[in-house]
This record gives structure tokens, sequence and C-alpha cells, in this order.
């Protein structure tokens, strides 16, 4: 992790209690809440990607990001307007060099204390750090910083002829950005990921040197004890012992020198992931043992998952792991390879989180790391549906989390971005790469991308749905109607274009105006879950392309989880268990401690570990393998928001062919708590008003909630919060 030492200019500033109608002036009534650090919305988040994504490396050489890098702003205004009913006094600390104007006066010198008389204030300061990301932190008994301040990066202020300045902006102001850096002494500069030890399970002799095994798929930094002597160390790294064996070959090394002044107890520079660690020491180099530091991001596992079949709940298990080891600053693709943050895999990120940590501030940070800052050049990750699926995860983020301000705050990027991407559409008003475009999908051999994509559109189609929506929680009401338009009329084109009533499924692909006949399963598997289809529509794609083997098969975690989770929505959990249980259990069967970025059951040997044309290129431990994670909550638990920040919510537990399953979903108000066997179902939720629906066959009973009547041995009750209700029922 990085270590930045760098001067701190400290001065001191007040405090003031929070009024929830009156954001930038509030009454100082009672004791505020708790300060902590503030900066430009975005940029230490931009910032502390850059950090994160050059760490990458093959092979000891630096290998940056293939996009482009944005910097946060070196100079920054923050302000804020109050009142205050008695003095105060505050303390000042900045990562920066500032500037402070009370009142429009300007304050002299850095002082480290500032005495505040009672009255209405308004406070302004100037902060500038090069380096890093200018950030403040103001404490008093009634002010401090926190998220009612607002910041602009623009200097339009003037100084009269008297000297006064004039303390004002003609440029937007917009909400302050923060996290949890809540103490004077917690620099955002120098945040470092948790560290905790652990020690090998095995060592064994190889050649001169030593083969260490961990026991499983981790993230660290290697541990010398003992250490001494003159010399150098290779440390070959790899997430299978072939890979850490073959020195010439494997993705990541280090190379060390000493002589002979280094400590006894000696720990590497950079973080790794690995399971095995080959060490081969030169002559005059000696050390007696080597354990590691464990890096993770401290996040709690709200969401829970057993059932009657133990292999599931061991690939829920190992999925929750491969799902932490890739959350970190951001949510990673992969720990070994990449370390960066791709749109496209973190989109999965977000749903898998919101049923296992339902950490919202990894989620923000990620949105707007992806997103960057202005002006939009390319897409995101240069890949077109990359871009996409960051706006569904807008909108999905507040599905889950009911946070309408970060749309408030934010909807102008959205804009900028969906701007560029509609100044991309051809004269059909499709979208289609154009040069410096990636059409991405899938990893899938003789996959074409050429031309204009079905699947493409129906992620537009879904972009501009959830512009409109987001268009009307920011208040433009002329944007919703402009984006909902675009979409409607993309739908019926897409439909009108792709859709074919002879083969019962949408088209892959139209090329110079002519629909190719190649029908791939990406399209017709979101038209499902994203509910484009009619009834008929979805029956005719489940059979004629989602169970047809004649349609080329996805190989990827990446799209099996969106295949699994059409196959869901149309009912077929049972056959989706199966899947799971072939899928994720066959990359146990081959001694996987997380889960992979591509398996193929076909494969055998070390082919299992090769991929871009590497014999270990493949990533063994990738975010996009964890999705069972989502479909036990969403589709087997069955839970799922039916309006944002779960305030409505739908309970459709499906055993499956299962004995029993239990569970845990998190939401805003706290969890939702599920015990299902074939002749009960016990639901406790902490908030929001829930339906549980199910079948019977015979009529349930339930004192604690009316049983309804839906027909066709379907049955609800409606849940209410911090009421245990037990319903006895005879399961189909």
């Amino acid at each position: 992790m990085m270590m930045i030492i760098r001067s701190i200019t400290i001065s001191a500033i007040l405090l003031i209690s929070v009024s929830l109608f009156f954001p930038n002036e509030c009454l100082a009534q009672e004791k505020n809440g708790k300060a902590t650090w503030i900066w430009y919305p975005g940029d230490y988040e931009i910032w502390l990607s850059n950090k994160m994504q050059a760490r990458r490396t093959e092979r000891g050489a630096f290998l940056p990001p293939l996009w482009r890098y944005y910097s946060p702003y070196a100079l920054v205004t923050f302000k804020k307007d109050f009142e205050l009913e008695q003095p105060d006094e505050i303390s000042i600390f900045t990562e920066g060099d500032f500037k402070m104007q009370l009142d429009g006066e300007m304050v002299h010198g850095r002082p480290k204390k500032l005495q505040i008389p009672a009255g209405k204030h308004s406070i302004v300061v100037k902060l500038y750090n090069q380096e890093a990301v200018p950030t403040l932190f103001l404490n008093g008994e009634y002010l401090v910083t926190d998220n009612t301040w607002e910041v602009t990066f623009e200097d339009k202020e003037w100084i009269d002829e008297t000297g006064k300045a004039s303390d004002q902006s003609g440029t937007t102001w917009e909400a302050v950005g923060s996290w949890d850096f809540d103490s004077p002494d917690q620099l955002p500069s120098q945040f470092k990921l948790e560290t905790t030890p652990q020690f090998a399970k095995a060592v064994k002799e190889v050649e001169t040197g030593e083969l260490v095994d961990f026991g499983k798929e981790t993230f660290g930094y290697i541990r010398f004890h003992g250490l001494k002597g003159t010399g150098n160390i290779s440390l070959y790294y790899g997430e299978s012992e072939q890979e850490a064996m073959d020195s010439a070959f494997c993705e990541t090394l280090d190379e060390l020198d000493f002589d002979g002044s280094q400590d006894a107890e000696f720990t590497l520079e950079n973080s790794m992931a690995f399971r095995y660690v080959q060490i081969q020491p030169s002559e005059g180099i000696q050390y007696d043992s080597v354990s590691m530091l464990y890096e993770y991001l401290p996040v709690t596992y709200h969401g829970a998952f057993k059932s009657s079949d133990a292999l599931l709940n061991e690939i829920w298990d190992v999925s929750a792991y491969t799902m932490h080891l890739n959350t970190r600053e951001f949510f990673l693709d992969g720990i070994k390879r990449d370390r960066w943050i791709w749109s496209g895999d973190a989109y999965q990120s977000y749903l898998m989180n919101y049923y296992l940590f339902f950490d919202n501030e990894s989620v923000k940070r990620t949105l707007l790391a992806l997103r960057g800052k202005e002006p939009v050049a390319s897409h995101l990750n240069t890949i077109m549906d990359y871009s996409l699926y960051w706006f569904i995860g807008i909108y999905d983020y507040y599905l889950f989390s009911g946070d309408a301000d970060f749309i408030k705050n934010f909807y102008p990027r959205m804009v900028s971005l969906m701007d560029f991407c509609l100044g991309r559409r051809n004269e059909e008003g499709m979208m289609q790469g154009l040069p410096g475009d990636w059409v991405f999908i899938d990893w899938a051999d003789g996959l074409s991308k050429e031309g204009e994509v079905s699947f493409e559109q129906l992620l537009l189609a879904r972009s501009l749905e959830a512009m409109a929506i987001s268009a009307e929680i920011a208040g433009d009401l002329e944007g919703k109607g402009k984006y909902q338009n675009l979409a409607d009329g993309l739908r019926e084109k897409l439909f009108e274009v792709f859709w074919s009533d002879e083969k019962n499924a949408l088209m892959h692909q139209r090329v110079d105006g002519e629909v190719r006949d190649n029908i791939t399963r990406y399209a017709n598997m979101f038209a499902i879950f994203f509910d484009y289809f009619t009834e008929e529509q979805k029956k005719a794609v489940k059979e004629h392309v989602l169970l047809n083997d004649n349609i080329q098969k996805i190989t990827t975690p990446y799209m099996r989880f969106y295949e699994l989770e059409a196959l869901c929505a149309m009912g077929e959990q049972e056959f989706v268990l199966d899947e799971i249980r072939d899928y994720w259990g066959g990359m146990l069967d081959l001694g996987a401690t997380s889960f992979w970025e591509k398996y193929d059951p076909k494969e055998s040997g070390d082919e299992h570990l090769e991929m871009y044309g590497r014999p270990y290129g493949k990533s063994l431990c990738h975010a996009w393998g964890a999705s069972p994670i989502y479909l036990f909550g969403k589709y087997y638990l069955g839970v799922k928001p039916t309006s944002p920040g779960y305030e409505t919510y739908l309970i459709e537990p499906n055993l499956a062919g299962l004995e029993w399953m239990e569970g845990e979903v998190p939401t805003p108000h706290g969890n939702i708590s599920l015990k299902i066997s074939t002749k009960q179902i016990a639901v406790n939720a902490a908030g929001g008003n829930g339906i549980l629906q199910f079948k019977s066959k015979s009529k349930p009973k339930c004192k604690t909630g009316e049983v309804v009547s839906l027909g066709n041995n379907t049955y609800q009750i409606n849940i209410s919060p911090g009421t245990q209700h037990t319903v006895d029922y005879r399961s189909n």
C-alpha cells in the first residue's frame, strides 16, 4: 500500500449544529456531529484509484492502465454559511496550504486555533495541494467539516477598491465529498488497507530454495524472519503451484537485493496475490522462516446463506471469500493480474455487494473513480458496453440504497457521459464501434462485434431509462422526457430490426444494413430480466436460445452470471442449481480456493491456467466468479427491493429441490432473516414493508399476518418490520 510523506499545513476552525432542513445556514442549538475530512467530490476517489491501478506489474515491469488518467484539482475553495448562538473555538487541519476568510476578511497567518464570536458568519477556505488531494478538517464545539459544506474548483472572486475580498463565486458550488476519515490524524493521503499476519500451511525444498504454500488464495506482503547476510532473493508468485514453480513464465515476481544492513524481520514493500511463493536466495543470504501480512478492506459480512446441500454452502463461502479479496480500495476485477477498476466487472460486484456486505461507500468510490472528470473523451475503460453498465449501476445503487442525494450531486456527470454516448450513434440512432471504441461483450471464441450489435442497443436503452429516472430525481423534468423518449424509440427499433419470429430470438448483429443469420445468448438473456420481452417471447427464447445446446455456450463466469439470472427469472431455479453445482463445483473439484475468470470443463491439466496466450494468464481469483452470492440472495432466498432503499420489497423463496435453506439479506434498515423448509417459512425483517409470496399445496397458516390467495396455489402475506412471521405450508 502507498506510504506518502509530505508536509501538512495545520490551522484551526469551528463547529456548528447541523440542521437537516437548512444545510448551509444552521443554528447552534446543540453540539454538532463528528467532524470529517472533506474534499472536492470525486477527486479523492480518482487520486486513490490512480495510486492503486499504477501498482500493477508484469514480471516486475510497470504496467499502467489502458485508459486516460485524471488528476484532482490542485486548488479548491470550501465554504459554509452558519449562525452561532455563542462563541466557538475551532481547530484547523489541512492537507495543503490554505487561505481563510471569515465574513469576507482574510485570516492572517496560519493559526492552529480560531475564535469565532456568536452571530451569523460565512467562512471560506481556499486550499492548494499539487501532490495529493486538497482536504480540509475543521473541528470545534459547534462548527465541523461535514457533508453540509460546499466546494468549487473555480476561482471567480475579486477584491474591491477597499481591499475587501468579494467572498463570492460565479460558478456552481457542489456538495463536498468525504469517506470515513473522522479524526485529524487520519490523513486521507496516507490511507492504507488493514493487515493481519498469516502463516504458511506447508513448505518444501525445491532446487536451492523452497516453495511456500499458504493453503489458499491470498493477498498481501511476504515477510522474512531472521533475515541476514548479503546477496539477493528471487520470489516467484503463483495462484497455482505450477505458476510459482515456473520462474520463466509466472505472472508476478520480486527481485530483492540486500547489503547486510536490513532488519532481521523484513517485509516486502509491494503486496501481491498468490497462494504459492517459490523463494530462491543467493549464497550469503539466510533466513529462519517466511510468513505474510494479509491485506484487506475491513467490511462486515451482513449477508449469509446456508442450505441442506453442503456443496452449495461451500460455493457460497468461496464466493464470499472471492468477493472480499477483490473488494479493496475499490471493486477490482482480479487481484493477481490487473488490479484495475473495470466498469463491467464492477457492475457485477455492486450486485453481489448488496447481498453480502451492503457497503455503499465502496460502490460510490468505484462509480466516481470510473467516471473520472470532464471532458469525456472516450468510453469508460475505452469499452462501449462498460460506459453503459455505469449508468445502470447508478440506478441499481439508488434502488438498493435509496440514496437520492448521490444522483442529485452527480447527475451533471451522468449527462455529459450520456451526451458522449449519444454523440457516437450512427444515422440509424444505434451505437456501433468507432475508432477508439472497444466493443467487449464477453471473452468468447469467434464472437463477432462488427456493425450494430443488438446487445449494445439493449444496454443503451436500459441506460436511457436509468437517465430518465435520474433526471426526475435531479429535478430535470425536460431531461426526463428527452431520455424516456429516446429509450422508448430505441426499444421499438431494437425489436423492429433484430427480433426474428422465425428464430424466436433477437439476432446478434446488423452489418451494412443487413441482419446476419447469427444468434447469441447475450441480448436474449438480458432482455428477459430487463423485462423487454412479452411472456410468449420469454418462453420462446428460453426454449430456442437459453436451453438450446446449438447456440454457442458461455464459458466465462462473467456472462454465466447473466445467463443463470435469466433462467432464474424464468422459474428455472432447479436447473440453475444443477448448473451451479456443475460449473462452480467443477472449479472446486480442481482445487479452487477462489473462483476464476474463466472455466471450461472441456479443458484439462494446465489448460485451466492459460489465457491471453500466456501459460498463467488466467486470473484464479476474479470478482465476477462470485456471482452465486447474488443468485442465492435474489432468486432462492428470493429477496429484492421493489422501491428505493427497501421501503417496500418482495420475498419469493424457492427451495428448488433443497430440503431447507436459511440466510440473511442486508438492507438499509437492517437484515431480513429467513428460514425456509418444505413445511415452514420464517421471516423477520428489521424495516421496510414487504410481501412474502410463495406456492403451497394447501392453504397456509400464519398467526401474525393475513394469508391472501392469488390463485394457482400462490399465496402472499404482508411482512411488517420487527415481527417474527412464521408460516406453515406445504411446498410444491
